[in-house]
Formats: structure tokens, C-alpha cells, sequence
């Protein structure tokens, strides 16, 4: 996978919107100002995303590719590697699952302003 395709395809997500809070290489996609995936901009090895606790623990034992959150809650969040042994389809799965997770959790006027 691509950085530019990968980094459209988040941005296709409604009121998605991105920013480097970190530090210039840190590329974050937020929807409502929370966070669903994380990538470097310089490396594109892997993408830190939300999951559902229990998916994200049988995601890492499926896959090798998958492991928990680098730097975030492992409880809640995997890192998925771009590395070729977790195919695109599943990868882009994951991104929608990360950003339905996270719009969920954003209270009701949240999801009324990105929707106008």
C-alpha cells in the first residue's frame, strides 16, 4: 500500500480531518478531534488503529503482522504492519473499523455537525 492511498482513503471518511500534534513525522486522522489511525510519514511501516478489545486480541493471534498499540493502550489499540503479510483489504477494513469505533463513542451534537 501507498502513503498517498492509504492517506485518501482516510480523508474520503466524513469530517475526517488530519494534523502532526506529535512531531512533524506523526500523521494523525481524527474524526470530532479523535484519533482513529496514526502513521510516520517518513517510514509508512505500520498504522497504530483503534479496535474492539476482543477482535484486536484475536486479530494478534491470526496475524503476525499484528500487534498491540505501539505507544497506546494495548487494550484497545493494534499496530498493523505494511510489511506485505496482512493483505490491503484487511487493512482497510481495520481503518473503517477504528474510524465506526471512535465515531460512536463522539456525543450526539458532534455527529450532528460533521453530518451537515
Amino acid at each position: 500500500m501507498k502513503i498517498d492511498f492509504f492517506r485518501s482513503y482516510c480523508l474520503k471518511k466524513t469530517g475526517t480531518t488530519e494534523s502532526t500534534p506529535f512531531d512533524e513525522n506523526t500523521l494523525c486522522f481524527q474524526v470530532g478531534g479523535k484519533i482513529f489511525a496514526i502513521i510516520d510519514i517518513e517510514l509508512f511501516e505500520s498504522v497504530n488503529l483503534k479496535c474492539d478489545p476482543e477482535r484486536a486480541v484475536l486479530l494478534r493471534e491470526q496475524y503476525e503482522g499484528i500487534q498491540p498499540g505501539y505507544h497506546m493502550n494495548k487494550k484497545h489499540w493494534n499496530t498493523v504492519s505494511f510489511d506485505g503479510s496482512i493483505a490491503d483489504s484487511l487493512i482497510l477494513e481495520l481503518v473503517d473499523h477504528s474510524y465506526e469505533l471512535v465515531y460512536a463513542g463522539l456525543p450526539k451534537n458532534v455527529k450532528e455537525q460533521l453530518s451537515q
